[in-house]
């Protein structure tokens, strides 16, 4: 698992796309932050993140799709996915190995913007004026979202060979699985399963997290989901080579 794990951040590294997709989710978060006159900190009057973790998910739709389009779908285009086979490795090697690769190309992405939390931890009146506890939780949930974007990538990528279609199809299940299920619970005909059926997308749980509030169902919530969709890649796999 660590050779794949090694060669996919080498590989990512290598290419022109991993600093145009970090500098582009680092420019856009910015100027959410700092710029743009609806959604900037300095028109609040306080320090805050919100911005941050309220519109991050919806950068990270297209960020993380960008990641992972090529872990399987490159290797079927280019013929080596048969030869990757015939190494010494498990399926569940490999298929951690790219999550875990993607995952902390993910991780490194949203580190720079602690840069923005010691900005306003300075900027606040008086100084250090910002909910500490708050952020940590909310960067908690950040992540964890991530995880489960960067599975449903690399769930994605099994699927086709061809990289445009699985960062189409990444980005289309990050949004449904994000707020699909809950914009689906708000309709009027569903009565009381519409809590249950709002449990089962990821934006009720984000909020929480997002709120500084690490609640423990919250956590299993995220990691059983990335544990789901893992699975399902490797079924995926399975049956392709059958």
């Amino acid at each position: 698992m660590i050779t794949i794990l090694v060669k996919e951040i080498n590989e990512f590294l290598d290419s022109l796309i991993a600093y145009v997709v970090t500098g582009i989710f680092l420019t856009g978060i910015g100027l959410l932050m700092w710029v743009f006159p609806d959604t900037n900190v300095l028109d609040y009057g306080y320090a805050s993140m919100e911005t941050l973790f309220s519109l991050g998910p919806y950068v990270l739709m297209f960020l993380i799709p960008a990641i992972t389009m090529k872990s399987f779908a490159e290797e079927k285009r280019s013929g080596t996915m048969e030869l990757l086979y015939t190494l010494p490795f498990r399926d569940l090697e490999i298929i951690c190995g790219k999550f875990l690769a993607g995952f902390i190309l993910v991780c490194l992405s949203i580190l720079p913007t602690l840069v923005y939390y010691f900005s306003l931890l300075y900027l606040g009146n008086p100084v250090g004026n910002i909910d500490t506890a708050g952020i940590i939780g909310s960067y908690i949930g950040l992540v964890l979202l991530g995880g489960i974007f960067t599975a449903i990538g690399v769930f994605s990528s099994a699927l086709t060979s061809n990289q445009v279609v699985s960062f189409i199809l990444a980005a289309f299940l990050c949004f449904i699985f994000y707020a699909g299920f809950d914009s689906v619970a708000a309709i009027n005909i569903w009565a009381s399963s519409s809590y249950l059926m709002s449990q089962i997308g990821i934006l009720s749980h984000y909020e929480t997290l997002s709120k500084g509030l690490i609640d423990f169902g919250d956590v299993v919530y995220f990691l059983s989901m990335i544990i789901l969709v893992l699975y399902f890649t490797r079924v995926t796999l399975i049956l392709q080579r059958k």
